[in-house]
């Protein structure tokens, strides 16, 4: 496997990309037309990041957060946040997850986003200004390391990131130790069935790209329990089918063999686990 700094400064170097193009509001940002996505192909129909988040929730954010959405799900519609809560986003981005959770768990809860590239911690802290939502905040690190204290927060969300580490077990094991008993863990991410043609997990670019640093969805689970999870469950909640993947794989100069293009290969899936009481 690729050097895990290489792989790291890869997807810095990818998002902080995309957050100088979502900050000047341009269409033609990581999800637009003629523009390879984070964790979406090119071309005029993004593969990954497509059709996430209603008409409704896009009116509660700004257009640069929106913009700056490089998901593959919608965990604040699946985590069933309620008013109180403590939430986490790992991996937050340009904020999308991060405002929509701060709007649904009220004054009397908050949202945390985490992130490790400057760019988009800038761009984070720019639309909460904008918005004007005093019950979110942003810090700076890696998900392998969250800085908050144990048992500090109620729900962790993530949206198509933790597949971009290297040390995953290391991921929920930092998870399980800032949820409080009871917690939850609800992120959407993307996995596979089968096995990842070698080529794929060869490339810095497929890492950063969301695909080669994916789990199988059984792995997922496995380690999951090895964290210490309980009523874990891993439901796909899309399936790609074989044109969409060979355009991924072009996208990262793979050429993936007709052969192993079969629909479900890859999917975005969420995925849910349970710290026990």
């Amino acid at each position: 496997m690729k050097k895990i700094e290489d792989i790291r400064e890869a997807v810095r170097e990818r998002y902080a990309t995309a957050a100088k193009r979502a900050a000047g509001a341009e269409r033609a940002s990581c999800c637009g037309p003629g523009e390879s996505s984070c964790c979406a192909g090119s071309g005029e129909e993004d593969v990954i990041t497509r059709d996430l988040y209603t008409t409704e929730e896009l009116a509660q954010v700004t257009d640069s957060a929106a913009l700056a959405s490089l998901g593959c799900g919608n965990p604040t519609a699946l985590a069933e946040l309620s008013e109180g809560e403590v939430v986490l986003d790992l991996g937050s981005g340009g904020g999308i997850d991060v405002l929509l959770s701060a709007q649904r768990v009220g004054p009397t809860g908050k949202a945390y986003g985490l992130d490790m590239t400057d760019e988009m911690l800038e761009l984070g802290r720019r639309n909460q200004r904008e918005l004007g939502i005093d019950n979110a905040e942003f810090l700076k690190g890696t998900i392998e390391e969250i800085p908050l204290p144990d048992e500090s927060v109620d729900v962790i969300i993530s949206n198509c990131v933790i597949n971009l580490s290297t040390d995953k077990d290391r991921v929920l094991g930092e998870a399980y130790r800032v949820l409080r008993p009871g917690g939850r863990l609800a992120v959407s991410d993307v996995v596979f069935q089968g096995e990842v043609p070698a080529a794929v997990k060869e490339s810095i670019e497929a890492w950063s790209g969301c695909l080669a640093g994916a789990l199988h969805e059984d792995e997922y689970r496995t380690k999951l329990a090895g964290a210490g999870f309980v009523d874990i469950d891993v439901e796909i909640t899309r399936a790609y089918g074989a044109e969409e993947l060979r355009l991924l794989g072009r996208e990262f100069g793979v050429e993936l063999e007709d052969a192993w293009l079969e629909q479900g290969r890859f999917s975005s899936a969420f995925v849910r686990g349970r710290r026990p009481e």
